[in-house]
């Protein structure tokens, strides 16, 4: 796998326009593309929420280029979160949009997670343990134990439930890689910046190459590339893989 086919660049904006014009900048550039949720409920409203029929059948016209490019490249960041049924059921209407990846909550519990790995079709399923932007003492107020400890327990249900990876911050990437009955789930690493680059809203984060050395598969790069405090939105996706080849020449 070469090292851009490592990187998932984030479309974290408003409007499926914007997400096209990076996506048609980057595509060569890197591996994946991540929508969240802003973006989902951004093309859902722009579809019903629109003033004339005519704007609402522009907005899908604009939606399915959107999907048409990314075929192939698609994670779909939904974060389920439900019972198992309504979990199930969701991860069969997600799967119809040919994802190459989806996620939900790993505290949705083992049953849940089952009910979407059992309807996953040919995409990878994906439980997020602890967000990166939570730090240790709200994540400990939240789940009453230590944030690592968390993540642990979630990554230990996952594996139970079969799921195909892990969604954590870069902080916990060596625990769960020394985990033997871990073995064979994919990390996927958000909270990634560039060196030198702000942390904005994330509180457990890394640079590329740091992450890789510690065991990510995939990295997760949002504001670091779409909105690079230098250069271009390619240039910074360059110097990411620049980054992880030099972390997977230490590793070798």
């Amino acid at each position: 796998m070469l090292a851009k086919d490592r990187i998932i660049v984030a479309l974290d904006v408003d409007d499926p326009e914007k997400a096209i014009a990076i996506v048609e900048q980057l595509s060569e550039h890197v591996g994946f593309f991540k929508i969240g949720l802003q973006l989902i409920y951004a093309i859902f409203a722009g579809l019903i929420a629109s003033p004339t029929g005519e704007l609402a059948e522009s907005n899908l016209r604009i939606a399915r280029r959107l999907f048409t490019l990314l075929k192939g490249k698609l994670f779909l960041d939904g974060k389920l979160h439900d019972i198992p049924n309504t979990t199930g059921g969701s991860s069969i209407e997600v799967v119809r949009l040919q994802p190459a990846m989806f996620n939900l909550h790993a505290s949705a519990d083992v049953d849940a997670m089952m009910d979407a790995v059992a309807r996953k079709g040919n995409s990878k399923v994906l439980a997020v343990t602890v967000l990166t932007s939570l730090g240790e003492d709200v994540a400990h107020l939240i789940y009453g134990a230590p944030t690592k400890a968390k993540v642990l327990e979630f990554a230990r249900n996952a594996k139970l439930a079969g799921v195909d990876g892990l969604v954590c911050s870069p902080q916990e990437l060596t625990l769960l890689k020394s985990r033997r009955e871990l073995k064979g789930l994919v990390l996927v690493t958000p909270g990634i910046r560039l060196a030198g680059d702000s942390k904005d809203d994330q509180a457990r984060i890394d640079t590329p190459g740091n992450a890789i050395k510690s065991g990510a598969d995939y990295l997760v790069i949002g504001r670091s590339i779409t909105k690079p405090d230098k250069g271009t939105m390619v240039e910074a996706a360059q110097r990411a893989a620049a980054d992880i080849d030099a972390a997977l020449a230490v590793k070798a």
